[in-house]
């Protein structure tokens, strides 16, 4: 794991910047990369909390995830593709992890890609489980829609 990851909440001064990092981790796969006003609507919502990762002057990930009564929801994270497969990831899902578990849930959602290997094998070594599937449910620029793989992690 980089050894030089600063983590600071995701603030307003953040927007454009977390845009971006959503743009560039997510883009490249066919899906539509989030907005400076996608990031602040969701940031504005209640129980949401967002992290940004740097490394020096690099932003290298972030993560956004809501608590709602005893239920969590992952609804980003997203690491700069020239800085993956470093522990970012694994270190923004920690920190969600722990924040949620702390605002009191005791399950913790997420959808991810059925065509995405990568971070379903990185869910599955922490622990998340199936839980569902939404058929088709990911655009993808040039290609059919992915199913999105829905899973669930258990915090108690």
């Amino acid at each position: 794991m980089g050894t030089g990851f600063v983590l600071n909440s995701l603030r307003a001064i953040d927007l454009d910047r977390a845009s971006h990092l959503h743009r560039e981790a997510f883009e490249p796969m066919g899906e539509r990369g989030w907005t400076r006003q996608d990031v602040a609507g969701l940031l504005a919502s209640p129980g949401v909390a967002g992290f940004l990762l740097t490394e020096g002057a690099s932003d290298i990930g972030m993560a956004i995830c809501r608590v709602v009564a005893d239920e969590a929801e992952l609804l980003t994270v997203a690491v700069d593709p020239a800085h993956r497969r470093r522990g970012a990831a694994r270190l923004l899902l920690g920190v969600v992890v722990d924040r949620v578990r702390g605002d009191g849930a005791r399950t913790l959602f997420l959808e991810v890609g059925a065509d995405n290997p990568g971070a379903r094998a990185l869910y599955d070594s922490l622990g998340f489980r199936t839980a569902g599937r939404r058929a088709g449910y990911y655009a993808r620029h040039g290609r059919p829609a992915a199913d999105a793989v829905i899973m669930r992690l258990n915090l108690s």
